[in-house]
Protein backbone atom coordinates (compact mmCIF):
# COMPACT_ATOMS: atom_id res chain seq x y z
CA UNK A 1 0.00 0.00 0.00
CA UNK A 2 1.01 3.45 -0.73
CA UNK A 3 0.75 6.31 1.36
CA UNK A 4 0.49 9.63 -1.03
CA UNK A 5 2.36 12.86 0.65
CA UNK A 6 3.60 15.41 -2.05
CA UNK A 7 5.77 17.30 0.57
CA UNK A 8 8.99 19.09 -0.11
CA UNK A 9 12.29 17.25 1.34
CA UNK A 10 15.71 18.07 1.62
CA UNK A 11 18.33 16.15 0.07
CA UNK A 12 21.53 15.63 1.68
CA UNK A 13 23.99 13.55 -0.65
CA UNK A 14 23.81 12.93 -4.56
CA UNK A 15 25.79 10.12 -5.38
CA UNK A 16 26.13 8.46 -9.61
CA UNK A 17 24.16 5.61 -11.10
CA UNK A 18 25.47 2.75 -13.36
CA UNK A 19 25.18 5.20 -15.86
CA UNK A 20 26.83 8.30 -14.52
CA UNK A 21 23.34 9.77 -13.74
CA UNK A 22 22.59 11.71 -10.56
CA UNK A 23 21.31 10.24 -7.73
CA UNK A 24 19.65 10.78 -4.64
CA UNK A 25 21.55 8.76 -1.87
CA UNK A 26 20.45 10.60 1.78
CA UNK A 27 17.55 12.69 2.32
CA UNK A 28 16.06 14.27 5.24
CA UNK A 29 12.05 14.07 6.12
CA UNK A 30 10.32 14.32 9.31
CA UNK A 31 13.90 15.74 10.87
CA UNK A 32 15.36 12.08 10.14
CA UNK A 33 18.16 11.25 7.66
CA UNK A 34 16.86 8.07 5.58
CA UNK A 35 20.12 6.64 3.21
CA UNK A 36 19.33 5.16 0.27
CA UNK A 37 20.85 1.69 -0.60
CA UNK A 38 21.53 -0.14 -4.17
CA UNK A 39 20.16 1.77 -7.25
CA UNK A 40 17.10 4.07 -7.91
CA UNK A 41 14.48 3.30 -10.27
CA UNK A 42 14.21 6.57 -12.47
CA UNK A 43 11.98 7.94 -15.29
CA UNK A 44 11.66 11.16 -17.14
CA UNK A 45 8.15 12.70 -17.81
CA UNK A 46 7.73 15.81 -20.05
CA UNK A 47 4.87 18.31 -19.34
CA UNK A 48 4.87 20.95 -22.11
CA UNK A 49 8.08 22.81 -21.60
CA UNK A 50 8.57 21.13 -18.03
CA UNK A 51 10.85 18.05 -17.23
CA UNK A 52 10.40 16.23 -14.36
CA UNK A 53 12.23 12.99 -12.85
CA UNK A 54 10.51 10.64 -10.80
CA UNK A 55 13.14 8.13 -8.57
CA UNK A 56 11.76 4.90 -6.78
CA UNK A 57 14.58 4.82 -3.99
CA UNK A 58 14.77 2.19 -1.03
CA UNK A 59 16.50 2.15 2.38
CA UNK A 60 15.73 -1.52 2.66
CA UNK A 61 12.39 -1.50 4.29
CA UNK A 62 10.60 1.11 1.97
CA UNK A 63 10.46 2.23 -1.36
CA UNK A 64 10.32 6.15 -1.11
CA UNK A 65 8.84 7.56 -4.59
CA UNK A 66 10.58 11.33 -5.43
CA UNK A 67 10.03 13.75 -7.88
CA UNK A 68 12.85 16.17 -9.11
CA UNK A 69 12.13 19.27 -11.04
CA UNK A 70 15.15 18.09 -13.21
CA UNK A 71 17.44 20.71 -12.27
CA UNK A 72 17.66 19.63 -8.67
CA UNK A 73 16.36 22.62 -7.17
CA UNK A 74 13.75 21.03 -5.41
CA UNK A 75 12.42 17.74 -4.61
CA UNK A 76 9.39 16.60 -3.57
CA UNK A 77 8.46 13.36 -1.91
CA UNK A 78 5.56 11.64 -3.62
CA UNK A 79 4.77 8.86 -1.34
CA UNK A 80 6.05 5.76 0.83
CA UNK A 81 5.45 1.93 0.18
Amino acid sequence: MTKLLNVEVTILNMGFGRDLRAVPRTMEYQGRHVSFIGGALRTTVKNGSNLAQIFALSDGFQTFHLRSDNKGGSWTLVGIS
